[in-house]
């Protein structure tokens, strides 16, 4: 068999091409008249039956319709009683008498031709024969037609059948001398549409299937010859245009042969499609459900053709495919916003406009609908580099989608978009970020919002919402909870004051680029000689202060989440025998942060987290001496990929030594890091300010501050410095942290 050739219904110049719907595609309507009981039982069904999605309408019976879907190229013929029917590989067309449907099997050598009903097809033979080479022209109620090249012409043939498996055949009359490239397509009961070119150029005209007759011939006009075409007892109409002009759509008086324009918006389209019912003309543009664009042309809308000054009526939100029916009406793949889609038959009642009932269902949806999706219940933003990825399924492609996500402590949203996806299952990939540009998401609970804007207007802008928690580490130096670097400064006044940073992934392949404002967060902190950010000491979600007055009593301040801190708890004096303090690792493995501090003679203590806010520490514990050597202490996290929290070291060389944690609160044997770290005024263990997963280190100097990202390894726990894209001033005397 032949592959699938859909037959669409185009006023075309070329060899072959029909000035009217065949089975394929474009309406072309028969005289209304009493229906037959078949097709009136069908269209007042009490539920729809089922229509095959993504399948075209191509044909309409008394009792059956024909389907097919371009992806298997596999028509059907079903019935309009339960929508059960047959398959077919190749060309197929549906043709109907008054009370009979013919089914018309297109193919190589021959044309074989059946009543739906009843058996005993007939074979008409295609091709070279003994009387010349037979080609397929087309069909029209229960006639097949094949045209012939002779030695006088061509010659137009009609094959109707006489016995179960015998025809008749007749040589069609009437043709103007000189006439080729005949093709033909159901018109009325009594008459199909013939189209064929002369010697003056091409024409169409209307064939007497009772006599075989061709006469009311016309001209085409150019504009017509790309144009889809309906023909009624009393009218005839078409549409011109290409796609690339305002179309246009005109009615013939078939007993005035007086032509008029039918007024349309001005609007480009392409393949319009028409129609006739009794007193109207119907039109509308297939394909625009699909469409990024809004079109009134869209609609299938019926246009009066007896009252011109009457409002054109939308009957349907858009169409893929029609046809006429024997009964008068029109069959149309559409949809209609709170109908769905579906086979809408649109008949006139009498009434004051047509109506279009719902016969067959796809159980699709017209507007749009969200389906299941969106961020899971926790988004562990720790994990996949800080990004999270998720999607939802949309009923359809042509939509512009806004996905909004609401922090909702504090209101600060990131927003994601997409116009016309590929596909209706449509993806979305966070980056982990809230508020401004690169500003990490806080934890807690958050709001998404998915809205779904139907580009070519059909239908309301659907909306689906749900919610979600984000849950990340406490970094030591993240107050205000959103996994930036926070960097803490005390003035001359003793006002503290906080600013934020945030690290871009994109910025030459990753680094710090924006620090906010300075943002107040009191007063009083001279009476402090030592601050130091220690992590989640006390059980917050963020991370603490711990402060030593000059009297040497140690203070906790609890982060509160939003950049600023509880009221002090006292911790205990004796503080200031210590001369450097540090804190933000785990070096136990228990899950809490704990504090070192070496003493005036060189000994380094472990300070091992309780986690309760009034008394942080269980008993110190004496880790080593010979810790006098080293001008400061950073308590990393863990950036060498053992089992616990680690620890550099800078000596009064500038060579920074890392200390492995054991897990225990001791350390491995240190390993040399580098030499040049006494450029800087501060080192500061930052935790994971890029969010892939390991800590980094941060060294601060009135020249310039660099980021040093881990690694994970203990050898080389490092990357080659990276220079923050913003400055930071450093202040020997007055940035503390």
């Amino acid at each position: 068999m032949l592959p699938p050739r859909p037959y669409r219904r185009r006023l075309a110049a070329a060899v072959g091409i029909v000035l009217a719907a065949t089975a394929g595609a474009g309406m072309l309507t028969a005289p209304a008249h009493a229906a037959p009981p078949a097709a009136v039982a069908a269209s007042t069904a009490e539920a729809p039956i089922p229509f095959p999605r993504n399948a075209d309408l191509v044909g309409a019976g008394n009792t059956h319709f024909l389907t097919f879907n371009p992806a298997s190229g596999i028509y059907g013929v079903k019935s309009y009683k339960d929508g059960t029917g047959m398959g077919y590989d190749g060309r197929v067309e549906l043709r109907s008498t008054r009370t009979d449907d013919y089914v018309i099997h297109v193919g190589h050598s021959s044309v074989q031709q059946r009543n739906v009903d009843a058996s005993g097809p007939i074979q008409i033979p295609l091709g070279v024969t003994n009387t010349g080479t037979y080609t397929y022209a087309g069909s029209a109620a229960d006639a097949v037609f094949t045209s012939v090249e002779t030695e006088t012409g061509t010659v137009l043939r009609k094959h109707v059948k006489t016995a179960p498996a015998t025809y008749s055949t007749d040589v069609v009359t009437g043709f103007p001398e000189g006439a080729i490239w005949m093709s033909v397509a159901p018109a009325t009961h009594d008459h199909a549409l013939v189209t064929f070119t002369d010697r003056t150029g091409p024409k169409w005209g209307l064939l007497d299937l009772a006599t075989g007759t061709v006469g009311d011939i016309h001209a085409r006009t150019p504009g017509a010859a790309n144009g889809d075409v309906a023909v009624s007892e009393t009218h005839v109409a078409w549409a011109e245009g290409d796609g690339t002009t305002n179309p246009k759509v005109f009615v013939l008086d078939r007993a005035t042969d007086q032509v008029r324009e039918i007024p349309l918006p001005d609007r480009q389209a392409d393949g319009l499609q028409v129609g006739l019912l009794a007193g109207w003309v119907v039109y509308g543009e297939p394909g625009g459900l699909a469409s990024g664009t809004t079109n009134p042309l869209h609609s299938v809308t019926a246009y009066s053709l007896t009252d011109p000054a009457a409002a054109p009526v939308e009957l349907l939100d858009h169409l893929t495919s029609s046809v006429a029916a024997p009964d008068g009406s029109l069959y149309v793949r559409g949809g209609l916003v709170g109908q769905g889609e579906g086979m809408y038959r649109i008949a006139a009642t009498g009434g004051a406009q047509p109506e279009a009932t719902l016969v067959a269902t796809t159980g699709e949806p017209t507007e749009v609908v969200i389906g299941a999706g969106g961020p899971p219940a926790v988004v562990d933003l720790d994990k996949n580099g800080g990004k999270i990825s998720f999607a939802w399924d949309f009923s359809r492609t042509s939509v512009d989608v806004k996905v909004t996500l609401r922090h909702v402590r504090t209101g600060k949203t990131s927003h994601m978009y997409e116009t016309h996806p590929d596909g209706t299952t449509v993806p979305f990939t966070w980056d982990g970020t809230a508020g401004s540009p690169y500003e990490g998401a806080p934890n807690g609970a958050y709001t998404w919002q998915v809205e779904a804007k139907p580009l070519n207007g059909i239908g309301p802008t659907a909306t689906a919402s749900g919610g979600f928690t984000v849950t990340r580490a406490v970094r030591p130096h993240d107050f205000n909870d959103n996994a930036g670097l926070d960097l803490l400064s005390r003035d001359a006044s003793g006002r503290l004051w906080r600013q934020d940073s945030h690290y871009s992934p994109y910025a030459n392949d990753g680094q710090i680029i924006d620090v906010d404002a300075p943002v107040s967060i009191g007063s009083g902190w001279q009476v402090y000689d030592r601050i130091e950010a220690v992590g989640n000491l006390a059980g917050s979600a963020v991370g603490d202060l711990l402060a030593r007055d000059r009297d040497g009593v140690l203070w906790l301040y609890q982060g509160n989440g939003t950049g600023g801190f509880a009221t002090r708890v006292r911790v205990g004096g004796g503080w200031q025998t210590y001369d450097k303090i540090t804190g933000g690792s785990d070096l136990t493995g228990d899950g809490r942060a704990d504090v070192l501090a070496t003493d005036r003679t060189g000994v380094l203590w472990l300070y091992k987290s309780t986690g309760n806010a009034t008394n942080p520490f269980a008993t110190r514990q004496r880790i080593g001496a010979g810790w006098g050597g080293y001008t400061k202490l950073a308590a990393t996290g863990n950036i060498g990929g053992a089992a616990a929290g680690d620890l550099v070291a800078r000596d009064k060389d500038g060579v920074l030594w890392l200390y492995l944690g054991k897990g225990d609160g001791t350390f491995a044997p240190r390993t040399r890091v580098g030499s040049g770290w006494n450029t800087y005024t501060h080192i500061v263990a930052v935790g994971d300010s890029t969010g892939d997963g390991r800590a980094d280190l941060v060294g601060l100097s009135p020249g310039g501050n660099w980021l040093y990202k881990g690694t994970g390894s203990w050898s080389a726990p490092f990357k080659g410095r990276e220079l923050m894209g913003q400055t930071i001033p450093v202040n020997a005397s007055q940035l503390v942290f």
